[in-house]
């Protein structure tokens, strides 16, 4: 039987992309022998309070940090959808984009594999992608007790132990508000349009 081709779906609000997000990527590319990786900022994630945005330097941002990986693709399909992003509705649209001659696996990290249950059309989810949960710093994932309270995940989901960055978006944010460092957290270039764009209201910090 001729292997299906591995494809990693990775989506998220990006709001900066960081080294913690390709990081992972990387990750879950390799451990899941991916030939590739599918980056889709979210214009509104439904379980996150805080809408994002600055969508058009969201994916241009995203797009500056991934080209230097010949694996990674960026798809804006899910910012020219009015919000909310529903995971369901992106997985139906690569679906018949790919066919089924594809195996589609959703990359998230282990905190937002706790909210599953709470995902709309977690199901339907289910029954059209793989997961590869990552670990990230402070958060475990039980999946003995995750299938306990989401059955339809068995046999769904891999775990990955890959580096733990403890990076993340809304630190990144606050640093750049305050006019503190974030150079080695992110991309330089991602780093460059944030100053140029001023976006965070970041200004350069002192020499």
């Amino acid at each position: 039987m001729v292997k299906r081709e591995q494809i990693g779906v990775f989506g998220g609000t990006f709001d900066p992309i960081h080294f913690g997000h390709l990081a992972i990527a990387e990750e879950a590319r390799v451990a899941l022998g991916l030939s590739q990786v599918i980056f889709i900022p979210a214009a509104h994630q439904p379980l996150k309070g805080r809408v994002p945005e600055l969508s058009e330097q969201r994916l241009a941002m995203v797009r500056l940090a991934c080209t230097d990986n010949p694996a990674f693709r960026v798809d804006d399909l899910e910012l020219r959808r009015p919000p909310p992003s529903y995971t369901i509705d992106t997985l139906i649209h690569l679906r018949e984009r790919f066919g089924t001659e594809v195996e589609l696996w959703f990359i998230l990290g282990a905190d937002a594999a706790q909210d599953l249950p709470r995902w709309h059309r977690i199901e339907q989810i289910l029954a059209l992608t793989r997961l590869a949960i990552v670990a990230r710093p402070g958060h475990q994932c039980d999946l003995t007790a995750l299938q306990a309270t989401l059955p339809a995940l068995a046999g769904r989901a891999t775990l990955i132990h890959g580096p733990r960055l403890e990076i993340s978006s809304s630190d990144l944010r606050r640093r750049l508000s305050e006019g503190l460092p974030v150079r080695y957290q992110l991309p330089e270039a991602v780093r460059q349009f944030i100053l140029t764009h001023q976006l965070y209201h970041y200004r350069e910090p002192p020499q």
